[in-house]
């Protein structure tokens, strides 16, 4: 009996990690990268909405972190389409050049956050408008190429 349990648990297990991405792989380096970007996004987005208390120096410091990961995860996406469960859609692969371009943007919208939180002392209206641009910059991106 307990020789049964031991192999339907390693079987059990074994299955389970079946469903896991490989943290090394292309997919698992950009999944890991957006899903730090999603948090350091919320944090400045709660700050600013009164869902988090407003601190000015870590707003800043979270600026400056979230535009180090938005250059971060374009090199992951590799020239043809990866397998395993991406959240990325057929486009990404098919349509390049406007990938690429939404990836820019959201550079470009990050860095004038951080150039806006540098402006001591910060106050939340202030960095409202960089921060909506950051929003919709990757909202766009969503919209065109990610399964939701």
């Amino acid at each position: 009996m307990f020789k049964c349990f031991t192999v339907l648990l390693v079987a059990s297990l074994a299955l389970l990690g079946c469903d896991r991405v490989d943290p090394n792989s292309p997919l698992g380096q950009r999944k890991a990268i957006f899903k730090q970007m999603l948090n350091t996004s919320e944090d400045l987005g709660g700050m600013l909405r009164g869902r988090l208390p407003f601190d000015g120096d870590k707003f800043a410091a979270g600026a400056i972190k979230l535009d180090g990961l938005a250059h971060a995860p374009w090199k992951h996406f590799m020239q043809v389409q990866d397998g395993g469960d991406s959240s990325a859609r057929a486009e990404v692969w098919q349509r390049q050049a406007r990938f690429e371009e939404l990836a820019r943007q959201l550079e470009g919208v990050t860095g004038k956050l951080v150039a806006a939180s540098s402006n001591k002392p910060l106050n939340a209206a202030q960095l409202q408008a960089p921060m909506d641009k950051v929003e919709a910059a990757c909202k766009a991106c969503h919209t065109e190429f990610r399964n939701h």
